[in-house]
């Protein structure tokens, strides 16, 4: 399991000067410090394994450390876990140990276990912005909303009751797939705030998501009556309309959004699928063309662009299309 982007970047560089080693002649803990703060956290632990004795807190401790550092969460956890809580309250070594045990609970999916340790790292390190974005991840995995809202009011820098506070939790819980609540919090914040950019926006996102498409046509429209030169509320408002077969109302409100922002596939998808429904395949073709250009590896694209040229009879153009979008398809991560 890869690292969560952001997390990485909680740790803090401890040098091997910073536990009282002498650099000059460094003993193989340090060297393994050395080892892991430059990057190559598994000759650290081939190191520490040459020297690893039973009961030796140090030795264990950095194991621990380079196991993270080496994307091996569960041997990360289980080192840790064994001599935290027989190492120096207030240490540098007691910190660093909670919090990179609080960072592979999280990243392990352990959540629970892995906020009262994030928050005893808050503690002492209130104003990195990586682990409020952390922490307040975990606390909406734990459905917490209001500890999350405290966090990411603190952590973008606004007032933990304003609307704005509201809207920044909805957007993280949008990505992590809690609507839900997001939902939630973003009512919240129009009660606020009725002219807060971007809620609408989402709010008729969540709403088309779930087939409201009315619902969330009219929201769009709120979102672009406060913004007209918001290029994604306007894509939004297209593929909803496309998706009611309107065709000709969808082309102008995607037809917008590429004005204003020219260089984003989604919009000459959508609007490559409507002149296809509307028999216009020439300009389907163009707009369908145009969106690969911008986004070679997008497979829907390709595949539309397969079914058009099936539909015109160009045999060759078509299988051509269908093979690039099956082998996109089968890339990881696709």
């Amino acid at each position: 399991m890869s690292r969560v982007p952001g997390v990485a970047t909680v740790i803090m560089s401890i040098s091997a000067a910073a536990f009282g080693q002498e650099v000059a002649a460094p003993s193989p803990i340090a060297e393994a410090r050395q080892l892991i703060n430059a990057g190559k956290p598994q000759a650290a632990i081939e190191k520490l394994n040459d020297i690893a004795d039973r009961g030796r807190i140090d030795v264990a401790h950095l194991l621990g450390i380079a196991y993270y550092h080496a994307d091996d969460y569960a041997r990360a956890i289980e080192h840790l876990l064994a001599v935290v809580e027989k190492l120096p309250e207030g240490s540098m070594e007691r910190r660093e140990a909670v919090q990179v045990l609080g960072l592979s609970r999280f990243v392990t999916g352990r959540f629970a276990e892995a906020v009262p340790l994030l928050e005893e790292t808050r503690q002492w390190a209130s104003s990195n912005a990586e682990l409020g974005y952390v922490l307040g991840q975990a606390y909406v995995q734990t459905r917490q909303p209001e500890r999350a809202r405290e966090v990411f009011a603190a952590t973008f820098g606004v007032r933990g009751d304003s609307a704005a506070a509201h809207l920044v939790t909805a957007q993280m819980m949008i990505r992590l797939e809690f609507e839900p609540e997001a939902e939630a919090e973003l009512k919240r914040a129009v009660d606020k705030d009725p002219e807060l950019p971007m809620a609408h926006l989402l709010l008729g996102q969540i709403a088309i998501f779930r087939g409201r498409l009315d619902e969330g046509i009219a929201l769009t429209e709120r979102e672009i009556a406060l913004n007209p030169a918001n290029a994604m509320a306007l894509h939004q408002l297209g593929d909803a309309q496309v998706r009611q077969s309107k065709w000709d109302e969808g082309i102008l409100a995607l037809q917008k959004s590429i004005w204003l922002n020219p260089f984003y596939s989604a919009p000459y998808i959508v609007l490559g699928r409507a002149y296809m429904k509307k028999g216009q395949p020439a300009t389907a073709e163009g707009m369908l063309t145009r969106a690969i250009q911008y986004d070679p590896n997008n497979r829907s694209a390709h595949y539309l662009l397969g079914q058009l040229y099936q539909q015109l009879g160009r045999v060759e153009d078509a299988r051509r299309e269908f093979d690039l979008a099956e082998r996109l398809q089968d890339q990881p991560g696709r």
